[in-house]
């Protein structure tokens, strides 16, 4: 089998099955390395340079380890049996995928709102976002769905694919690795300013083009739905580099044009404020409608991510 009958098997499949949670995904055994290889590797009043030296050991022997062991495994499935080397890559592709969990999670949230249930709005979003959401009206819920849709758009479905075009299996686990460390030491605070510095540069740079083929891709699939491109190409422009983020700011960026709504601005994260710059300040603030919308224009990016990941690989072949 090629691998774009990989890919092609592994995106379906996601739509399928989603990410059960009875299911051993590799994220959470990566996580849990990071986890163990934290506690060796810190000690007690490290220096700074000693903290970023033990987080980028860390970094180096995660990512390098995900990406060996998916290759090992395919290969031995492969050598086993051609049809079980199949299943192996194309389970292994599934789970670098999140199309499907991120629609569901996020329509969830846009559901409750549908109803005027704002409590089970706030719950459902907490699964999808890090920041606070107790005191969220349904305007600041509206916001946190669609600039995490659009991020998430190209954390979970564009980049996985891109690696898997460009790299197979073993670069999109390697990159599901950056992603994971990035989220659980990544943070320019004081416990993993030194710590997680590598990790979280290794992530900028891992998402430099995915992110941006996203924001291409979000002003596309505007085209397609009762959204505006022009707006999206432009706001994306101006506003793409405000965000402290080199990446998060290109899909949230266009996703402001597109749905011609504010986003960007204060949250609070365990109590406390972390202010943004405005996206698209020249638009009225959001609402569950453009919520709504913003899910679809992520699922028509998450499908046209898929063509590209095909026609790419057929390209380097």
């Amino acid at each position: 089998m090629s691998r774009r009958s990989v890919i092609a098997a592994a995106y379906l499949f996601d739509w399928v099955a989603g990410d059960p949670e009875w299911f051993p995904h590799p994220v959470r055994l990566i996580g849990k390395g990071i986890e163990g290889g934290e506690r060796i590797l810190r000690r007690p009043r490290q220096t700074p340079a000693a903290e970023f030296v033990a987080g980028g050991i860390l970094t180096l022997g995660v990512v390098v380890a995900a990406y060996f062991a998916s290759a090992k495994t395919i290969d031995w499935a492969h050598k086993t049996d051609r049809r079980l080397g199949f299943a192996a890559e194309m389970l292994l592709a599934w789970t670098c995928l999140a199309s499907r969990s991120l629609h569901k999670e996020a329509s969830a949230v846009v559901d409750a709102m549908e109803e005027g249930d704002s409590i089970l709005a706030r719950q459902r979003l907490t699964r999808i976002v890090g920041r606070d959401t107790q005191a969220l009206d349904m305007q600041e819920i509206s916001r946190a769905v669609i600039e995490t849709v659009a991020e998430s758009g190209s954390d979970g479905v564009v980049a996985p694919l891109f690696y898997l075009a460009i790299g197979g299996v073993p670069l999109a686990m390697a990159y599901k690795a950056i992603n994971t460390l990035d989220s659980m030491i990544g943070h320019a605070d004081d416990r993993y300013f030194y710590f997680g510095k590598i990790a979280a540069r290794l992530d900028d740079v891992a998402n430099f083009i995915p992110s941006r083929l996203t924001a291409l891709g979000i002003a596309a699939a505007a085209a397609l739905q009762d959204a505006s491109p022009a707006a999206a190409l432009e706001t994306w422009w101006r506003d793409g580099m405000k965000h402290k983020s080199p990446n998060a700011g290109q899909p949230e960026s266009a996703m402001a044009g597109a749905l011609k709504v504010r986003l960007g601005g204060d949250n609070y994260y365990v109590g406390e404020l972390i202010a943004a710059p405005l996206l698209g300040a020249g638009f009225p603030p959001p609402n569950v409608l453009k919520a709504r919308l913003a899910i679809r224009i992520v699922t028509i990016v998450s499908a046209l991510g898929a063509v590209t990941a095909l026609l790419l690989h057929r390209r380097r072949r």
